[in-house]
């Protein structure tokens, strides 16, 4: 098993990046000097600047090309951009050869540069897991050991606002769990003795113990690292076929090239001379430039038109993928959802005054730091309600807060600490019916029962509904794959308009739904903005992370919406469809101005300067119709 220190980013693999480039630039300012004194007649001058412009261009591909043909025991593209540059040269023609490293030393660069973000979001996901932990012993005391140290069965202490350090059970204490690296709900979760708590999540209030029960090696935290980088690992079809396309092409213009180089002398009695330049024109022509300008300027216009819109590719693959998806599915909290609860409804017994029971619970709830309490506290600031900010209260973990006002005890919290029965029949009923929209329920209650409810939920993001009818009309399915409830999924899953969803999704869960998916549609994207969306978003043809998500989803995404907003999406798919169609039409283009050349070469109809405009002129049309991709897609 690869371990994790083998994919952490090294610091020092960003000046290959920056050389490549370097070297790239310099080589293409030293042929536009070497052409310009050329063209003034200062060939001696030029000559040895067009050698240098080689030198230092080609050198990063010529030794990619030479370790990789050593290596694999096969030529590649590397090595015929280089063979055709020499045999330009050879015969003379020192621009064509100069240009052609250059384009390819500038590729090179950017691939590198691509290919060394992938891997940044492992180090952030292992700033996430605790290293250390409070190991109780025998005697009752605690002791700070390393996480990697632990045994299954050891008894652990988890102090408030501590990181859980291992998958375990609770065995002493009650408390509020922010369980966001897990499943990616803002809305913390109450665990008493016997429920089971996960590593990397946070414990907010009490204090309490817990049994291990599983290697730190497996707990599930570890699971979404692997994931994470068993997806990454897999190369996708498009790769392969890109792969095994450069191996034919590469040997096919091998052979004609060598057999250019004889059988004409025998079979048609051309003079050596004749059949050596005729080869060499044929190693001109039948070089990749135009197939390589037929997708990266494209490739590059629409990445560039995406940025303007807000959406940034991480490559070219992944622009190609977009266009081909068939679903799309999307994570709730963060994404479809604004990721913070708010006060959506607010109900008081009929012998209280609204306002003044809000200024109550609010200045309780003021004492406290729970996104709930949060919510509570801002929406009655937002009415204009003066708040009492020096209350006697008492926090009860994992239930809520006994608080006194004008000596009348007060308690507020969820059914289970106001009283089940009272909760359920305060105003009718109606906590049954807020339940059922998927909404959370605070309670207040005095000496003479509930005084007061407040529903809360994490609200529906104002674009979402349009974003996901975009998507529709598009032919897209879009599924929801959330941790939270069946009945907070259902609610927020009707009001965007989805074809379906799938609730209390663990991260390994969201992971194998995707696979389904995959089988299903082929070309399946995932939305998230959390540590918990990172496997599927690396498992995913097309992850595509929220701007203000954790830096582990961005990093492991394929695209980003820098904006947050969802409509972005179906924008980014138009685009990547048009990029389709002008690809296709410049490698059909290229390829048959290719195979014209090669034919036309072998008729002796064309010569070399012919042959090399032919070859550089297919190349500026493949870029200026790439370019096309610059403009607004409607």
């Amino acid at each position: 098993m690869t371990t994790l220190t083998e994919h952490r980013p090294k610091k020092n693999i960003v000046w290959p990046v920056h050389l490549e480039l370097i070297a790239a630039i310099l080589s293409g300012a030293l042929i536009l000097t070497a052409w310009m004194a050329g063209k003034y007649g200062l060939d001696t001058f030029s000559v040895p600047l067009y050698i240098t412009a080689f030198l230092i261009g080609g050198f990063a591909k010529a030794k990619e090309g030479i370790e990789e043909t050593i290596n694999n025991k096969e030529l590649n593209v590397e090595m015929l951009m280089v063979f055709a540059a020499i045999g330009a040269a050879l015969i003379g023609y020192w621009t064509e050869g100069a240009v052609l490293i250059f384009i390819f030393a500038l590729s090179g660069a950017l691939e590198t540069y691509t290919l060394n973000k992938s891997h940044k979001e492992i180090s952030a996901l292992m700033e996430l897991q605790p290293e250390e932990a409070w190991l109780i012993q025998d005697d009752g005391t605690d002791i700070k050991v390393a996480t990697a140290s632990l045994k299954v069965g050891s008894i652990l202490l988890v102090k408030p606002g501590e990181r859980v350090p291992v998958d375990g059970n609770i065995t002493f204490g009650t408390s509020s769990i922010d369980m966001s690296a897990i499943n990616g709900e803002s809305i913390p979760v109450t665990k008493e003795v016997g429920d089971e708590l996960f590593a990397g999540t946070v414990n907010l209030s009490g204090a309490i113990q817990i049994k291990m029960t599983k290697p730190s090696s497996e707990t599930l935290f570890q699971k979404i690292i692997t994931l994470v980088q068993s997806a990454q690992s897999e190369k996708s079809p498009s790769q392969q076929f890109i792969e095994r396309f450069e191996g034919t092409y590469v040997k096919a213009v091998i052979i004609m090239v060598l057999l250019m180089m004889v059988v004409p002398h025998y079979l048609f009695g051309w003079d050596w001379t004749t059949t050596f330049y005729r080869a060499i024109v044929l190693l001109v022509v039948a070089s990749p430039c135009a197939l390589v300008a037929s997708i990266m300027p494209a490739t590059l216009a629409a990445a560039s038109n995406g940025a303007r819109k807000g959406v940034l590719f991480k490559g070219g693959i992944h622009l190609e993928h977009l266009g081909s998806l068939k679903a799309i599915a999307f994570d709730k909290t963060g994404t479809l959802t604004n990721g913070k609860p708010v006060v959506t409804d607010f109900y008081v017994r009929d012998d209280a005054d609204t306002d003044t029971t809000l200024a109550i619970l609010a200045s309780i709830e003021s004492q406290s730091n729970h996104p709930l309490a949060v919510a509570i506290t801002n929406y009655a600031i937002g009415k204009g309600l003066t708040l009492e900010r020096n209350l006697q209260i008492e926090d009860v973990p994992g239930h809520g807060i006994r608080a006194l006002v004008d000596t009348r005890e007060l308690l507020v919290g969820n059914p289970r600490f106001v009283g089940k029965e009272l909760a359920k029949e305060f105003q009718h009923g109606v906590a049954l019916s807020l339940a059922d929209e998927g909404k959370t329920i605070i309670f207040m209650k005095d000496d003479k029962g509930i005084i007061a409810a407040a529903a809360l939920r994490d609200t529906l993001r104002p674009e979402a509904f349009d974003a996901i009818s975009q998507l529709k009309q598009a032919g897209i399915l879009t599924i929801m794959l959330t941790g939270d409830n069946e009945k907070t999924a259902a609610a927020i899953a009707k009001e965007a308009g989805l074809d379906s969803f799938i609730a209390e999704c663990l991260p390994e869960m969201k992971v194998n739904h995707l696979k389904r998916l995959l089988v299903e549609h082929k070309n399946v994207g995932m939305v998230g903005d959390g540590i918990n969306d990172a496997p599927a978003l690396a498992t995913a043809t097309s992850g595509i992370a929220m701007g203000e998500g954790t830096d582990v989803a961005l990093e492991t995404a394929d695209i980003v919406l820098m904006q947050n907003d969802l409509r972005r999406i179906s924008y980014a798919i138009k685009l990547s469809r048009k990029m389709q169609r002008i690809v296709k039409q410049n490698v059909l283009f290229s390829i048959s101005i290719i195979t014209v050349l090669i034919v036309a070469n072998f008729l002796q109809v064309v010569d070399l300067p012919l042959g090399v405009i032919g070859h550089e002129g297919s190349t500026i049309l493949v870029i200026l119709n790439g370019l096309r991709m610059l403009n607004r897609i409607e």
